[in-house]
């Protein structure tokens, strides 16, 4: 799918909520989102930690229930979800169930699982997330891996020291 002129500098955006994550005791995902003007409307870290060590507490799903909630799915359909890293299954569920037009995302979740091994606190399933939106009854547009050498490092150095 074809990349806009701000992609990157959004996608950034995420990934530095995915570093504040990391700087509050959380895993290093983030999301954002953004109407189609670019305009940031929210922004969400991973809540693994700060929900009760909520395994189902990723950027992405929290972010999709928030903007579900928040926006009509006019506005959704028309907005951008940047990840930090490819929505997981379940996050790709989130986000179509909400009505999110498109996704924006830096690491793989085939990179993140060759990275994470079998750590019990991201047991990542190999399934990419068009493969997920494909199966839906509205488009969901996916670009990326975009940025994935500077995604990857966000999860580098976290998931080493978990090891």
């Amino acid at each position: 799918m074809p990349k806009r002129a701000n992609d990157e500098t959004l996608l950034r955006q995420a990934f530095a909520v995915a570093e504040r994550s990391r700087a509050q005791g959380d895993h290093p995902f983030g999301a954002i989102l953004a109407d189609r003007d670019g305009t940031i409307l929210m922004e969400q870290g991973n809540g693994f930690s700060a929900e009760g060590h909520d395994r189902t507490a990723h950027a992405e799903k929290l972010l999709a229930t928030r903007a579900g909630k928040a926006f009509s799915l006019d506005v959704l359909a028309g907005a951008t979800l940047y990840s930090s890293a490819e929505p997981c299954a379940m996050c790709a569920g989130a986000i179509y169930w909400a009505g999110i037009g498109r996704v924006v995302f830096g690491q793989t979740e085939r990179g993140l699982k060759a990275m994470t091994g079998n750590n019990p606190e991201n047991p990542t399933l190999d399934l990419p997330c068009a493969v997920v939106f494909a199966a839906g009854q509205r488009p969901t547009e996916v670009v990326g891996p975009l940025l994935e050498d500077e995604a990857t490092q966000l999860q580098a150095d976290y998931w080493a020291s978990r090891g």
